[in-house]
């Protein structure tokens, strides 16, 4: 749906602040699920990283695709036992997937090694990716076997963006965090779609961005857009603003968030010299370190941030609207942030630990249970539905057979159509009778022929 539509639509419908969010399983059946993400392409579907080193399809129906998108189980190292932070963790989707079928995926390699790696579909098949395909992007060595990061993203500039921790151990024994000729402890910004400015290194294949804030500077590591992070589990993007948000993991008692506005580079966020707001007391050779803008210690049961989205969907409400979303991997709580004052607004219980956040195309949320192998949805039982159609009040779109809410009138809707009808989900209930026969198919061609506004 468009997005000034989908905001109207929220004024004017509300939702209640005190709303108790939960979830709603979509799958289950996947071996250690640590990321949920969608391809851009209007397609509906979902795609799960299993952390061994496979990719799963959730389609438009919510069907669990029994063959694998991709599987390199036998390229990535780790990830196969509870505790092992290795393994296939990234994944990202090129802008313009939709035409060049291009992906890129984290993963740890056989020897202990980061590797950012390009894929293309199959050339025949919309869920089978090529493995022969494969071109190493970006390669760094991890001197451990944690602290691995692993997100991956394109920002609205076009530049894919890769989260890595600082190589593990404890304290950051190599100080590798503070230190600009170092890869670890980063968050890197490169261009995969310019030329190769290392032609004389096969596992390095980008082009520097010319205003990257390290360009120029002697022996620093070029790629480098932000420094001084330790274990960055989960970033993103705010889809409307451009924001860059970074959930980093503590070591010893503190938790934070970090948000830079606008997306500005060369921030040094203090690890190992700051946890949080907290001086470490340990030397990094470093100082003007920017804060976190929030922080939370490790007691009751807490153990591990788990970043998330800020909530561009529709059907949670007006009150989560533009609210910043994460949780903890132990303890199971999911909190909100007010991204204007970064207060913290709402906390809920689902009741497990989270191992990622993910988000599908309409901008709706999801998370995972690494140990139970499900995906859930994020869901607001106390939505206004005032026609009873099972679609909330601040998603009903003026376009009725826009079903994938891209904007188009395409295939993507019709196939969203015919999936919705043989799983009788309320949004094929065209003619609005509680049933589902000839009448609802015949009122969907016809607004599909008549068009959008």
């Amino acid at each position: 749906m468009n997005r000034l539509l989908c905001a109207c639509l929220l004024a004017a419908t509300g939702s209640a602040a005190s709303a108790q969010l939960t979830t709603q399983e979509v799958a289950n059946g996947i071996d250690r699920p640590v990321f949920i993400t969608h391809a851009g392409d209007g397609s509906g579907r979902l795609f799960v990283l299993e952390q061994e080193g496979a990719i799963r399809i959730i389609d438009a129906g919510g069907n669990l695709l029994p063959t694998p998108f991709l599987d390199i189980d036998g390229t990535v190292r780790g990830g196969d036992s509870g505790g092992d932070e290795r393994g296939l963790l990234g994944l990202a989707f090129h802008p313009d997937y939709e035409n060049n079928g291009k992906f890129y995926v984290n993963y740890t390699g056989a020897g202990n090694d980061t590797r950012i790696a390009e894929y293309q579909v199959s050339a025949g098949d919309d869920n089978i990716a090529d493995p022969g395909t494969a071109r190493i992007i970006m390669f760094y060595d991890q001197p451990f076997s944690n602290h691995n990061g692993g997100w991956l993203s394109f920002g609205d500039d076009g530049y894919l963006y890769i989260a890595a921790g600082d190589g593990g151990s404890g304290n950051d024994p190599g100080n590798r965090a503070a230190r600009l000729t170092q890869f670890l402890g980063k968050m890197h910004r490169i261009n995969i779609d310019g030329g190769d400015d290392f032609p004389d290194d096969a596992n390095q294949n980008y082009e520097i961005p010319a205003d990257n804030p390290f360009v120029g500077t002697p022996n620093a590591v070029e790629s480098i857009w932000h420094y001084g992070l330790r274990n960055p589990w989960r970033s993103s993007f705010d889809r409307e603003t451009g924001d860059l948000w970074i959930a980093d993991v503590g070591q010893n008692g503190w938790e934070e968030i970090n948000h830079d506005i606008g997306n500005a580079g060369g921030l040094n966020y203090g690890w190992r010299c700051r946890e949080g707001f907290q001086s470490t007391g340990l030397s990094c050779g470093t100082t003007n370190w920017t804060d976190p803008v929030f922080d939370y210690p490790l007691t009751g049961g807490n153990c591990a941030i788990i970043g998330g989205y800020v909530y561009r969907g529709c059907e949670l409400g007006e009150a989560y609207q533009g609210q910043y979303f994460f949780g903890d991997y132990c303890g199971g709580s999911v909190w909100t942030l007010d991204p204007t004052d970064h207060s913290r607004t709402t906390e809920f219980n689902f009741g497990f630990g989270l191992s990622s956040w993910g988000q599908d195309e309409a901008g709706e949320l999801y998370i995972s249970d690494v140990f139970s192998g499900q995906v859930f949805k994020v869901v607001n039982p106390s939505a206004p539905d005032d026609d009873n159609n099972g679609v909330p009040d601040a998603c009903e779109s003026a376009c009725a057979p826009d079903l994938n809410g891209d904007g188009d009138l395409n295939f993507f809707d019709i196939s969203a159509f015919l999936s919705a009808f043989a799983a009788q989900d309320p949004s094929a209930d065209f003619t609005g009778d509680g049933m589902f026969n000839f009448f609802d198919i015949s009122a969907f061609l016809s607004a599909f022929s008549a068009g959008c506004p």
